[in-house]
């Protein structure tokens, strides 16, 4: 089988070229799985991959046969997070030692959807364990199971988190793209900070089913890949009707199978983009590295509404913290108790007295006090979750994201994704210094990140967000941006950028 390249190849030029039969669907997965083997497992060693799917060849092949029904994701390798569910050899266990050796009882929906689309599910990527909820002072990129996951830009760098594997293996061109999940900023950070693209859908736009929760009001997956036409390419064969999830309900008329109609390069004449200024100012270097950003959207023809406030996103946190810990403790135990009586855990108490119990493989690094918080709440029905639930509603969406939009007449609402990747650091834990990802993550609605600058050899991400339902508006505004300054640039796998 002759090889073939696939760095830095998008996940549009490889579908023309299997389409037309220049390259087969074995030919590129194992060429994936090869970069697997010397950059990740060697070389640069970044642990974004925590296994690779050992039919996946096998599927290639059977899909490289089936020369029929040919669908929009055919032959194309997709690595997905390990709290996404697959019935097949491999395992899910959010990057925890307590789901080893579980089952899920069947492929997650949006495992099937891809499936259906094409798509040879290559591997599992690594996550936050847990995706980030289990400890306040945690380091990003890390899992008990899968070790910790390096920047591709500067290796002794954090990929935040918790997409942590799936921002990273996109960057390295590990994969052709990858699926993350996020709850408040686990799809968006690592691809700002990776220099790659993400998109965060609506709430209810994609099917959770059969993905490890942490809380129903704001999980959601999401594409991620190195080109917005990429994202939107996957965002399309991700979408379908989950019945069984509740918050899809009404969502079908806003659902499409295809979202590259959205693509406009010029989308951004005439645009008028809110700039959320609350969320500048964190670092100077930072700040002055976004000033030619602004500076392009308004050469593209954007009309900048400069400043813009969200009244009150600030006072939030403690708000979503609450409500994040309710759901976490009543959604996983119900995910854990579908795994069946031969699951290893069966719910959050079980999970803690686990991490407890293997305390030196666990928590060497850092403990479980979110998880010991959340199991000390008590049901949905408490006037303390309600109330934080309602306020998180009314500040971030009524009040803020749909107000702000209404009133300014805007498209988008534009920040920083946040601050450039911070060195990794396993005694203090995370330090970043800035992010904008909260309103859209508390309101449900839909925001992305596309390339923006570079600081010191570190990419930095400008997030595009708006109302509930514009998925298309945000993809065409971010491709005009994309289009216009060309701004990602390919990983160095330098070992510091102060070397």
């Amino acid at each position: 089988m002759n090889a073939i390249k696939v760095e830095e190849r998008s996940l549009s030029e490889l579908q023309v070229e299997l389409r037309a039969g220049r390259i087969t669907a074995p030919q590129v997965t194992a060429a994936y799985l090869a970069r697997i083997e010397s950059i990740d497992r060697a070389g640069p060693h970044l642990r974004s991959v925590i296994e690779t799917n050992p039919d996946a060849p096998a599927i290639a092949r059977a899909l490289d046969l089936g020369r029929r029904a040919r669908g929009p994701l055919h032959g194309l390798p997709i690595l997905i997070k390990d709290n996404i569910d697959t019935h097949d050899r491999m395992q899910t266990t959010a990057g925890s030692l307590a789901l080893v050796g579980s089952k899920p009882p069947a492929d997650a929906f949006v495992v099937q959807q891809l499936r259906a689309a094409g798509a040879v599910i290559l591997g599992k990527t690594n996550l936050s364990e847990w995706a980030n909820i289990r400890s306040s002072q945690s380091t990003s990129g890390w899992s008990a199971r899968g070790g910790l996951t390096r920047n591709p830009h500067a290796l002794d760098r954090n990929t935040s988190g918790s997409s942590s594997g799936s921002a990273a293996a996109v960057a390295a061109s590990l994969c052709a793209a990858a699926v993350g999940s996020e709850t408040d900023g686990s799809i968006l950070s690592p691809s700002s900070i990776c220099g790659i693209v993400g998109l965060k859908p609506t709430v209810g736009l994609l099917s959770r089913s059969g993905v490890i929760p942490i809380a129903h009001s704001q999980d959601t997956l999401g594409p991620m890949a190195r080109s917005v036409r990429d994202c939107a390419i996957l965002l399309g064969a991700m979408t379908g009707f989950d019945a069984d999830d509740a918050a899809m309900q009404g969502s079908a008329p806003h659902s499409l199978s295809d979202y590259t109609g959205a693509l406009d390069a010029n989308a951004l004449k005439g645009a008028r983009l809110g700039v959320a200024r609350q969320f500048f100012g964190f670092h100077d270097q930072t700040e002055l590295a976004y000033a030619p950003v602004l500076d392009a959207l308004r050469r593209a023809g954007a009309v900048l509404v400069d400043p813009v406030t969200l009244p009150a996103i600030e006072t939030i946190g403690e708000a979503e913290l609450t409500v994040l810990l309710y759901e976490l403790k009543a959604d996983l135990d119900v995910y854990l108790k579908r795994l069946g009586p031969d699951a290893p855990v069966k719910s959050l108490a079980d999970v803690i007295a686990f991490n407890q119990k293997n305390a030196s493989r666990e928590m060497a690094w850092f403990g479980q006090d979110l998880f010991e918080k959340a199991q000390a709440k008590g049901p949905l029905t408490d006037a303390e979750y309600l109330g934080a639930r309602a306020k998180c509603l009314r500040i971030a969406r009524t009040e803020g994201i749909e107000a702000v939009m209404r009133e300014q007449k805007l498209d988008a609402l534009i920040a920083p994704t946040g601050g450039p990747a911070w060195r990794i650091d396993t005694v203090i834990g995370d330090h970043f210094v800035g992010s904008s990802t909260t309103p859209a993550a508390v309101a449900g609605t839909p925001a992305i990140t596309v390339p923006a600058a570079m600081l010191r050899g570190l990419p930095l991400g400008l997030t595009f967000f708006g109302n509930a339902w514009s998925e298309g508006k945000l993809l065409g505004l971010a491709y005009a941006f994309e289009q216009a300054t060309q701004a990602r640039r390919a990983p160095s796998y330098a070992k510091s950028v102060d070397a």
